[in-house]
């Protein structure tokens, strides 16, 4: 078998205003679908940041909340690599994302750091 790459990733959001202030309006992904599914109550939200990397978004109500921060099992953290972590975090904190202080990753020796969704899901940036 051989997987090409990485389709999509799905997230479940609680408020819909808010997630896609945050990852449209905020940090740019395309809106390429949006269905609200009534038989589920819910939206179901598409967004790409490239030709190959989509977020597929699930507004849903009544959804438990995170277990833990981050280390339930399951999806730990979404990681995006950037040319620039440090101009990155200066964008994102003037756009009120507040983000944690730069730091150099033990195995690959680069910078990263990472900011939290609003619904507290930790997202890394990477050089």
């Amino acid at each position: 078998m051989k997987l090409n790459r990485i389709h999509h990733i799905a997230i479940i959001c609680s408020d819909r205003e808010k997630a896609l202030e945050f990852y449209h309006d905020k940090l740019g992904f395309e809106i390429i679908r949006s269905h609200y599914r009534e038989e589920r109550n819910d939206w179901k939200i598409d967004l790409r940041i490239n030709e190959e990397t989509e977020l597929e978004l699930f507004i849903m109500p009544g959804h438990p909340e995170r277990v833990s921060n981050p280390e339930a099992c399951g999806l730990r953290h979404l990681a995006f690599c950037v040319s620039s972590v440090k101009d990155t975090v200066r964008e994102l904190e003037s756009l009120g994302i507040a983000c944690e202080p730069i730091r150099i990753d033990d195995f690959t020796k680069k910078p990263m750091t990472f900011f939290k969704d609003p619904d507290n899901l930790p997202i890394e940036i990477h050089e």
